[in-house]
């Protein structure tokens, strides 16, 4: 069995930002909008009126401040509210791919990596531009590399059990290194017309580069291990699908989006990848005092907060557990890697843990310590 080392990480960020303010204005307009148009049914007590959004809602509830996305002119437009993405011919990269190749080419020179190193490609993310040709593919054909490649979706968690995957390749031999990248567009997904949930989404790629330890060119994180586990649950769904055309639904759409029921999502998902942590790494003889740092899953500051608590038995300071969700929002499989990526500065011998948790209902750890 070969050692697996993650030596290279990258990150593409969209240049367009959408602020808090500049959210809840659009979504306000479009309240105002759908009242006026409705306002006789809301006089005759046939319907309730739209209840409009607030930046002190949206901090309060997330602790989001900003997201960035691949389109703000769409989803700032109260008559649209959601991304506008000018189809591309078969013959040029597609927005994922593209987004995926930026990310790649810097894990790669951070990890002193070419694409002739490579023998295999993982795309994790939670939506797929497209059923096939797969996008891990496209990639690969775009980088250059030779090998393997597959698409894998476990929604937010999709990067842990990718990294999961990209190890165990390692660790039997059957690949040098691989290249495992998560594009996530989610503002294609979102709802930006639900209070609820409108400021919860942004976009994304991040890439990972693991390969065996023996041949790094750079000193990275050892993975100590993985670990992952999954629990049916409908209360974060997404029914968007190509059965959907057979389906002969009219009306009522709502579901073919991101939806959530995000109270019970709080109170079951919490301490399940709390104990998921700790049990992982009472499997590897650690504690989670011993633990420097915990990259979470970015979907909820009050959510990673109270994990990290239950983990140290304390308030986490912002070092052990960093907050990029502030800037970055929910990034969905890759917010936990860009913790990883801006916030990867461990001194050698140091233990971190990346973990992620999501639909399914899912949960992936891995134990790293620093070379």
């Amino acid at each position: 069995m070969h050692q697996a080392v993650i030596t290279g990480t990258g990150l593409y960020t969209p240049p367009q930002v959408i602020s808090n303010e500049e959210l809840v204005a659009s979504f306000n307009e479009y309240v105002r909008l759908q009242n006026t148009a409705n306002a006789e049914r809301i006089a005759a007590g046939e319907m309730d009126p739209m209840a409009e959004s607030s930046v002190e809602f949206i901090e309060k509830a997330s602790g989001i401040k900003q997201r960035h996305v691949v389109d703000k002119a769409g989803i700032l437009d109260p008559e649209r509210m959601c991304p506008q993405i000018a189809p591309r011919g078969n013959e040029e990269l597609s927005v994922m791919a593209e987004m995926a190749v930026a990310a790649a080419r810097e894990a790669l020179a951070r990890a002193g990596r070419t694409a002739a190193d490579i023998d295999g490609v993982i795309c994790a993310a939670s939506n797929m531009q497209r059923a096939y040709p797969a996008m891990s593919v496209e990639i690969q054909q775009a980088l250059g590399i030779q090998g393997w490649a597959f698409d894998m979706n476990v929604a937010c968690s999709s990067a842990t059990f990718g990294l999961e995957q990209a190890a165990n390749a390692i660790r039997t031999g059957s690949a040098r290194a691989v290249l495992m990248l998560n594009p996530e567009i989610c503002s294609a997904h979102l709802e930006w017309r639900d209070r609820d949930c409108h400021f919860i989404f942004g976009d994304v790629c991040t890439a990972v580069v693991v390969e065996r330890a023996e041949l790094a060119q750079v000193k990275g994180y050892e993975i100590l291990g993985t670990r992952l586990a999954t629990v049916f649950s409908n209360n974060i769904r997404n029914n968007a699908g190509f059965l959907n055309r057979a389906e002969d639904k009219t009306g009522d759409l709502r579901d073919k989006l991101f939806v959530q029921e995000g109270r019970k999502v709080f109170k079951e998902v919490c301490p399940m990848v709390a104990e998921h942590i700790a049990s992982h790494l009472g499997q590897l003889g650690l504690a989670p005092v011993a633990v420097r740092r915990f990259w979470l899953h970015q979907a909820n500051l009050s959510m990673n907060l109270l994990i990290a608590k239950r983990l140290l038995e304390r308030d986490p300071t912002a070092e052990e557990a960093p907050v990029i969700l502030d800037r970055y929002a929910n990034t969905s499989s890759a917010g936990s890697i860009i913790a990883f990526h801006l916030h990867g500065d461990l001194p050698p011998g140091e233990v971190g843990v990346i973990s992620s948790f999501g639909a399914g209902y899912s949960v992936g750890s891995v134990v790293v310590r620093k070379q």
